[in-house]
């Protein structure tokens, strides 16, 4: 028998009864029904295992939500960030945060607060947070600071002119659709409403020729982004250096990483830093010469906004995945959609480490609840998969909607011979560690003192697998 110690073990205690709480979604009361355990150590392979059949952790705490009983089926999601294409709502965030960073700029209107998934106090379900409403579409799409500048001064300009002249000034929606498809930056645009008639209106007076002049210039640009071989040519002819040139529109959309890591100017009013520590959590923290350059284990992303720090988001990485577990953020900056930021950010991390670990290619978003019309955003990320609840095998998202607008609880595969190939096959191999020993359980039932006790070891066995409960050592008092 091998010490109780040994530290290459995931050491675990089951709670043989189902606990019942306040859903911290539908609010109602005594309806929320999960089963637990407590890991006293975890190892990441292990708790990759564990998610996989279902399973998430809020602290030291696992749980896996009883889906056939709970009130609000809770789904693993997963999403494939091989895969991965922002969405425009997504772009728009980032956005938001480019121009933050770059000028200082914060967007003006609605707002709404990020929805929360319930933490463990109140529905045992520490998760992480995303943005739900996203309604300003935007392109990240920049010209050289040197365009960029001439065109804000003139811009600026034309805004003191008007104002002399007593007229109003408008956002109108048409023309920011115009400029977002030009390439150009998408800083709000003033549309000049004049006076209405009868109030010293000049309708004589032709257009202001500073406008007309910024309008050609556009158009322009715009022509020479169409044909990028023939502007180059026309610049060169009127000796313009190269460093000037507008870069030619791409017909690829661009990627993550682009939208993302795009570049500041030198000037630039904020910055923005993050650094990454090892945090205390079951997982034990694993080093593998195979693995990540920071290995596998819990970690903490610190966000630092002009040396404070405004956001920290906690995850998990494991063989095959990232896993989001929470998001802690300042609300005094809320404007900026830290909750849809950290995600994308964490699924271009997640790429990254791809490419060191090739096994490790997905972004676990916790559980997606198509019940609660407020946690279905987690559904915005694709491609993504959900886990079929009673089989545990991945279903793309779209497949499963159609049955979860029918019922709260489905079984996603459509196979109706399939079953748990994952599930316990050999109670007599789960490991039990007793009086400070690991044995088998077929050894431990000759110190089995009360015989319904093999009715909660094997309610375990079913739930954490054949492969979890042969590695794992369940604590038996």
């Amino acid at each position: 028998m091998a010490s109780w110690s040994s530290p290459t073990f995931s050491l675990v205690e089951y709670f043989e009864s189902q606990t019942v709480f306040q859903c911290g979604y539908c609010k109602n009361v005594a309806c929320s029904v999960s089963n637990g355990m407590w890991a006293h150590s975890l190892t990441v392979q292990d708790y990759q295992d564990l998610i996989d059949r279902g399973w998430r952790r809020s602290g030291k705490y696992l749980y896996k939500p009883v889906m056939n009983k709970t009130c609000c089926p809770q789904y693993t999601i997963r999403c494939r960030p091989l895969q991965f294409q922002p969405s425009k709502s997504h772009k728009k965030v980032l956005k938001k945060m480019l121009k933050f960073l770059a000028k200082g700029e914060i967007s003006k209107g609605s707002c709404e607060d990020e929805p929360m998934d319930s933490t463990m106090e109140d529905a045992v379900a520490g998760d992480f947070a995303l943005v739900n409403k996203l309604d300003i579409k935007c392109d990240l799409k920049t010209l050289s600071s040197d365009l960029k500048g001439g065109i804000e001064s003139e811009e600026k300009k034309k805004e003191n002119s008007l104002k002399k002249e007593g007229s109003k000034e408008l956002i109108h929606p048409q023309a920011i659709e115009e400029k977002l498809g030009s390439g150009e930056p998408s800083h709000s645009i003033k549309v000049h409403i004049g006076p209405k008639p009868g109030k010293g209106a000049d309708l004589s007076k032709p257009p202001c020729r500073k406008a007309k002049e910024m309008r050609k210039e556009r158009k322009r640009l715009k022509l020479m982004q169409q044909n990028s071989a023939g502007a180059f040519e026309g610049f060169q002819a009127q000796g313009q250096p190269a460093s000037l040139l507008p870069k030619a529109k791409s017909n690829q959309p661009k990627s993550l990483e682009d939208l993302i890591f795009e570049s500041l100017p030198a000037n630039a009013s904020h910055k923005l830093e993050f650094t990454r520590f090892l945090v205390d959590s079951p997982l034990e923290a694993e080093c593998p010469a195979n693995g990540p350059e920071c290995g596998y284990g819990s970690f903490h992303q610190q966000y630092w906004l002009d040396g404070k720090i405004i956001a920290v988001g906690v995850i998990d990485i494991l063989p095959y995945c990232v896993s989001s577990v929470y998001l802690y953020y300042d609300p005094d900056y809320s404007f900026l959609s830290l909750g849809v930021y950290s995600a994308l950010r964490e699924i271009a991390f997640t790429k990254q480490l791809h490419e060191r670990a090739s096994q490790l290619s997905y972004y676990y978003m916790g559980f997606y609840i198509h019940s609660c019309p407020k946690m279905r955003y987690k559904g915005q990320y694709r491609p993504s998969d959900l886990l079929c609840p009673e089989t545990y095998v991945w279903v793309p998202i779209e497949q499963c909607l159609p049955s979860l607008d029918n019922s709260k609880y489905c079984r996603f595969n459509q196979d109706p011979q399939a079953v748990d190939e994952g599930r316990s096959k050999d109670l007599n191999r789960l490991r039990v560690l007793h009086r400070r020993s690991t044995m088998p359980y077929a050894v431990y039932k000759n110190y089995q003192e009360d015989p319904s006790e093999e009715e909660g070891v094997l309610e375990y066995a079913n739930l954490v697998g054949q492969k979890c409960a042969e590695r794992m050592l369940l604590f038996r008092n």
